[in-house]
């Protein structure tokens, strides 16, 4: 018997890509040539209007990504835009990743700042990201498993009764108030499936890059601009790719980003490892967060259970078994 894989977290592969960038540009590749050597060959055979239908898996996603960006670049046009066009294909958390490190590129070419310096800021912080949906999946491990058990409690009342030799499926489908039971038991399953899948969506909701305008804003004053310029080039590309506000609205980095630069005055020290610090503190407060949501299922699942699930226990399986008996006393006599 095989086991089932556990499937790693699609954002790792974009923490994997970026490295790579890094890694290529230390070694002193061209950012041209960079992406050149990550686009997979057979992405090349594509033109660029069948990639983008095709792009339905995070696979294909990637690939796609990295070839619009590597003809972007050969073309002179702006990278992060490439980026962000295709981002809009794929799933919303594997593309809001791809649109995080499009901003982060985005400020690292505006304000000159080493880019191998700030993929691999963003690739540690999507490994960690990935950590997360890890941790994640384990814990919801034992809640899904119990979610799909309870609800197959009324098929096996329903087989138990028939094995005790009474007519249960006759009485649940063949007569008026057994259709009745099977009409309302099935509409409270119903209900109890797609609460559940509700609580476990809840539960799994991640941000894809906590403390992003952390990092965009130390990215930034990674080359040499003012601590202004550096702030509104960080708001600018994180509203411009989506991932803030666009109504200027303040958001709970800018209070951090605030505090931040207060401390860097008073103290004399850079702000950019203060910042960096910061997104660090970000990104472990939402892995915390994120079990504790999952620690919560445990117990939030048991809340359908009681008010669909059990009654179409009922419903579905003791009572057409109740009906059956009845029904035989009273033919009886």
């Amino acid at each position: 018997m095989k086991r089932r894989r556990i499937q790693a977290p699609e954002i790792e592969e974009v923490a994997r890509l970026a490295e790579r960038l890094a890694v290529l540009m230390s070694a002193g590749v061209s950012p041209v040539s960079a992406w050149d050597y990550l686009v997979p060959p057979a992405a090349e055979d594509h033109p660029g209007p069948t990639r983008r239908r095709t792009a339905r898996t995070a696979d294909h996603g990637n690939e796609a990504i990295l070839l619009a960006a590597s003809r972007a670049a050969h073309a002179g046009e702006r990278v992060a835009d490439a980026i962000a066009a295709e981002a809009v294909h794929l799933p919303a958390q594997l593309g809001e990743a791809w649109r995080a490190l499009a901003a982060a590129w985005d400020v690292a070419t505006q304000s000159g700042a080493p880019l191998a310096a700030a993929l691999r800021d963003q690739a540690a912080a999507f490994r960690e990201l990935g950590q997360l949906h890890r941790d994640l999946s384990v814990a919801l491990t034992g809640p899904r498993a119990t979610a799909r058990m309870v609800l197959v409690l009324p098929l096996v009342a329903l087989l138990f009764g028939t094995v005790l030799g009474f007519d249960t499926v006759h009485t649940l489908f063949f007569t008026g108030p057994g259709l009745a039971c099977l009409l309302a038991g099935s509409l409270l399953l119903l209900a109890a499936a797609g609460w559940n899948r509700t609580l476990v969506r809840s539960a799994s909701a991640q941000h894809a890059a906590p403390g992003l305008e952390l990092d965009l804003t130390a990215i930034g004053m990674a080359g040499g601009g003012s601590l202004d310029r550096a702030r509104a080039t960080a708001r600018s590309s994180a509203e411009r790719f989506g991932l803030r506000p666009a109504d200027g609205a303040r958001t709970a980095d800018d209070a951090t980003i605030d505090r931040v630069l207060e401390l860097s005055a008073r103290a004399g020290v850079p702000a950019g490892e203060l910042l960096r610090s910061e997104a660090d503190q970000a990104r472990r407060d939402a892995r915390s967060a994120g079990r504790q949501r999952a620690e919560k299922l445990a117990v939030s699942l048991m809340v359908p259970l009681g008010v669909c699930v059990l009654p179409a226990f009922m419903l579905v399986g003791v009572a057409p078994l109740l009906l059956s008996v009845l029904s035989s006393t009273l033919t009886s006599f």
